[in-house]
């Protein structure tokens, strides 16, 4: 009897030797049947994260491939795993994520109740380190997920990849990820073109996920900065304003961690907050410089869709 691939977990990483364990540990450990899984791994590493996945993979008993050397950015990456997905339903996983054991079931579910949803996303939780920045940056998170409970209170802007779950009818029936998009923003240009193809998108779900926060001011401006640098290929085709996402203001932000934690810490939380915002705005003036994005560009159709898995495909696991 063939066995019905029910999800689809997209793994696309780059020199992620450091994190790739625990997030593929996590994957594994989901309390979902592995007969009902699988997982596409897309690499283009020049450290040891491929060989890590190769290592994991041979030993599991989830059907797992791996695209290993696509060049071209995250949204071609993101494409290969749409092109190529089995499942009725993809959840995105970074390398610097981690699962709880019922992300998948409870995703899943979700979905499952409610048909005419493209995307669903899950609440975002930092992992507790003894490392300031982080701190703050996990304190500001706090409060957001607190005031997405509150109907009216917040309007998380888009639905991120990470820990999101993709219905695949939906993501390909508008062509997958633009691969014009050279930074980042490929989740938010996607989450428009579905919205706009009849199907809804939902915020925040049951599910949760863990992301290493940023351990450096220097990592934190590369971050926002090529935020920054994606967000003015949107702008230039009238997907976003010039702002960048805001959900509230930071001192607000910093008040709710207060009372929700009691750390005096989360009233330095708008230090990280501006600092965040100040990459942004250079990452988007330095695209316009270099011209990111200002000329029209075709709309994305299927036929992009399927020519985009062009790769080197290694089979590995049970999946030969």
């Amino acid at each position: 009897m063939k066995k019905k691939i029910t999800v689809t977990v997209g793994i696309c990483s780059r020199n992620s030797e450091n994190t790739i364990r625990d997030a593929i540990e996590s994957v594994l450990a989901q309390d979902f049947a592995k007969e009902n899984m699988e997982i596409i791994f897309v690499d283009d590493s020049e450290d040891e994260t491929s060989s890590i996945i190769r290592d994991y993979a041979s030993k599991t008993e989830v059907e797992s491939r791996l695209f290993d050397g696509i060049k071209g950015g995250l949204s071609k990456a993101r494409n290969a795993v749409v092109t190529n997905a089995k499942g009725d339903y993809i959840i995105w996983v970074d390398a610097d994520m981690i699962l709880p054991k019922d992300h998948t079931k409870k995703q899943v579910d979700f979905m499952e109740l409610h048909p005419g949803v493209g995307i669903a996303a899950a609440r975002f939780c930092g992992l507790p380190e003894k490392d300031l920045l982080v701190d703050l940056q996990n304190l500001e998170w706090i409060a957001i997920n607190h005031l997405a409970e509150i109907k009216g209170k917040l309007n998380i802007p888009c639905v991120v990849c990470g820990g999101a779950i993709y219905r695949t009818e939906a993501i390909r029936q508008i062509g997958g990820f633009d691969e014009q998009i050279m930074g980042a923003g490929e989740d938010e240009e996607v989450e428009l073109r579905i919205s706009r193809a009849g199907w809804s998108t939902h915020k925040v779900t049951d599910a949760c996920y863990f992301e290493r926060r940023k351990k450096t001011w220097k990592a934190v401006w590369k971050q926002f900065f090529w935020y920054g640098y994606g967000s003015h290929f949107l702008f230039h085709h009238k997907k976003r304003s010039v702002k960048p996402s805001q959900v509230l203001d930071p001192l607000s932000l910093s008040f709710v961690a207060y009372r929700l934690t009691g750390r005096k810490a989360a009233f330095m939380v708008p230090i990280q907050y501006y600092f965040k915002r100040i990459a942004w705005y250079f990452g988007f003036l330095n695209a316009h410089l270099h011209g990111y994005g200002h000329n029209p560009q075709p709309e994305i159709s299927q036929k992009t869709l399927y020519s985009s898995g062009e790769s080197k495909l290694l089979s590995i696991g049970p999946c030969t």
